[in-house]
């Protein structure tokens, strides 16, 4: 009985940890406690990041929760951060505020707060203010390379 319950949870390991296993043969990266300090994350306008068009605030930067991010991205009227594009990874926005024009594969729809719009991957997306005052979105990602 000892015997199945020893294979159990030696498979389960080994399974379970198989990120781990491939992990330890490169560097051993310290596993990351998170604590009531670094889980809440007020916005703070001194650690904003200036953009031709903006800013934008990282909730949750690449480097905090394994890949996850979420970013606050605020633009301008009339104007867009970037061009339409696409990548390996999916993502969401979620429009707090203003109008935005979303443009996924071809096509564009014109949405305004409290939308959420999903970007597959290797689709080409993009999002732009076409309102009056600042568009205000969050982008909510997971990076596959760190």
């Amino acid at each position: 009985m000892k015997s199945k319950y020893f294979l159990v949870l030696s498979l389960f390991i080994l399974f379970g940890n198989s990120v781990n296993i491939t992990a330890q043969t490169e560097i051993q990266q310290p596993e990351k406690k998170y604590t009531i300090d670094n889980c809440v994350n007020e916005f703070n306008s001194a650690k904003t990041e200036p953009t031709k068009v903006g800013f934008q605030y990282w909730f949750a930067d690449k480097n905090f929760a394994d890949g996850k991010t979420v970013k606050l991205s605020v633009v301008a009227p009339h104007l867009a951060t970037h061009r339409p594009h696409k990548h390996a990874e999916d993502e969401f926005f979620f429009v707090l505020e203003g109008t935005a024009e979303f443009y996924l594969d071809g096509k564009t729809k014109t949405v305004g707060a409290m939308t959420s719009l999903y970007c597959p991957s290797d689709v080409e997306h993009g999002i732009r203010n076409v309102g009056d005052s600042e568009l205000k979105y969050l982008v909510i990602k997971k990076y596959l390379n760190k």
